[in-house]
């Protein structure tokens, strides 16, 4: 017991002591600088998703509905646009994305698939895509008010 005791005392101390230097004194603030100004850099002429809506409302449904809308975009920016994931906030929504890059100019769509199936009232589901533009997200939602059977 008292080994028991001296060791967890030893780790203890040890752990203190070996913890005292400050991890912020060893930042290279050049390092910092050129790291900022290779991430502003590389945002110039990032993709823009320029959406011509992106909500849109289902209006009124009766529960077991299954109903689809198109969010249609275009790519406004400088460089190619890649849309690497589109994941909505429930499994009753389904995003599909362009598996292809979206070059500058070119227009493209989302499709959005909603299973009302189990849904009470009013709905509100969020989708998110993943992209590399320059906030690196983009959002778009689907509203609807499920009526039971």
């Amino acid at each position: 017991m008292n080994k028991m005791r001296l060791i967890i005392g030893l780790a203890i101390i040890s752990l203190t002591y070996s913890c005292q230097e400050n991890a912020s004194n060893r930042v290279n603030e050049d390092n910092v600088e050129s790291s900022r100004l290779a991430t502003l850099e590389s945002q110039k002429g990032a993709p823009i998703m320029s959406f011509e809506k992106e909500k849109h409302d289902f209006g009124e449904l009766v529960e077991g509905d299954v109903v689809e809308t198109v969010f249609k975009f275009k790519n406004t920016g400088e460089t190619p646009l890649i849309i690497t994931n589109a994941r909505a906030s429930c499994g009753c929504t389904i995003p599909e994305k362009p598996e292809k890059p979206i070059m500058p100019g070119e227009d493209a769509e989302i499709k959005v698939k909603f299973n009302s199936r189990g849904k009470h009232g009013k709905q509100n589901k969020r989708i998110t895509l993943t992209t590399n533009t320059e906030t690196g997200k983009e959002y778009l939602s689907v509203l609807c008010n499920v009526s039971k059977k």
